[in-house]
């Protein structure tokens, strides 16, 4: 299991979340973790709209990665959303966003974050995993095909279950 994969758990993922910008998905998203992991909602909220504030989180491709370092966090955390449609995201390739992993991490573990970030970058850079994910009807198959994601099975290639074979 990636490192990702070991972050989230199915009450971590939302699937066809009906939101018409970044900031009502940003919303949606400190919601989550801030229930999930007891935080203050608007302390997640403002660190993740300030991340945001510093440059685009979306990688292009319809993938986002929000994410903050914050001080109240103890262990890195995470939650998937899937939007229902496509959302502005000032994403470098210009197009919306459907599919977002956010992520929280201790302010002091730099070397965690970027492990983190380069995991999550790698594994949502993958074709099929991000057509998997678009077709996904259960949470649980979200955080699955996620969670067994594996670079080192071919660069790219995800299980089968998320090319659909």
């Amino acid at each position: 299991m990636n490192l990702v994969g070991q972050l989230l758990h199915d009450e971590d993922v939302l699937l066809d979340v009906d939101v018409a910008n970044k900031d009502e998905l940003l919303k949606v998203i400190a919601h989550l973790l801030a229930s999930r992991h007891g935080l203050a909602e608007a302390q997640v909220l403002e660190s993740l709209r300030a991340r945001e504030k510093l440059g685009s989180t979306a990688l292009g491709q319809g993938v986002a990665i929000p994410h903050a370092r914050m001080d109240q966090v103890r262990e890195p955390a995470g939650v998937f959303v899937r939007t229902k449609q496509p959302i502005p995201f000032d994403a470098p390739d210009g197009k919306p966003v459907s599919k977002v992993l956010a992520l929280l991490v201790p302010k002091e573990a730099n070397m965690q974050h970027l492990q983190l970030l380069a995991d999550a970058a790698g594994s949502f850079s993958d074709e099929a995993l991000r057509e998997g994910l678009g077709r996904c009807s259960q949470c649980e198959e979200a955080r699955r095909l996620i969670a067994e994601w594996d670079e080192a099975a071919g660069r790219g290639d995800t299980p089968a279950n998320a090319r659909g074979t």
